[in-house]
């Protein structure tokens, strides 16, 4: 099993891109992860792009304002049972500034939101990134997470 991140455009901020190194190197310990960075374009142009990185059996989840809300706890007990049960590599995608096409929410599997909030897309990588990681270690019970 493996865990990608699908991002549109690069990470502006070299601070941002040095933290979300830090975070994936971590996840690493834990699962096979890795960050894809694809053109930042338009969202029907960007949904093509994304669907040809996708294999039809991977699970693929949109970071989308509408998405479910999760404690950190809560995350970490969904993508568990998700690994547990799906056997099925999970994607985790953070779209262009315009969201979505309407093709990728239909092959989406789910949708998650970090926050109520609206968030630029160059921070949203580097929190999510870390709740990822802080998922592992609740999972593993390693004393990151208090």
């Amino acid at each position: 099993m493996k865990i990608r991140l699908i991002l549109f455009g690069d990470t502006a901020s070299e601070p941002l891109r040095e933290w979300m190194g830090t975070y994936e190197k971590r996840i690493n310990h834990f699962i096979s992860f890795r960050i894809e960075i694809l053109k930042n374009t338009n969202p029907s142009d960007e949904g093509t792009a994304l669907l040809k990185r996708l294999e039809e059996k991977d699970f693929l989840i949109l970071l989308d304002e509408k998405g479910k809300e999760f404690t950190s706890k809560e995350f970490a007990v969904y993508l568990e049972k998700l690994m547990a049960s799906s056997g099925r590599d999970i994607v985790f995608c953070i779209g262009g500034a315009y969201g979505f096409s309407k093709t990728v929410y239909e092959r989406s599997n789910s949708t998650l939101s970090l926050s109520k909030m609206t968030m630029p897309h160059q921070l949203i990588r580097l929190v999510f990134i870390e709740q990822l990681y802080r998922a592992f270690t609740i999972i593993r019970n390693q004393p990151y997470h208090h």
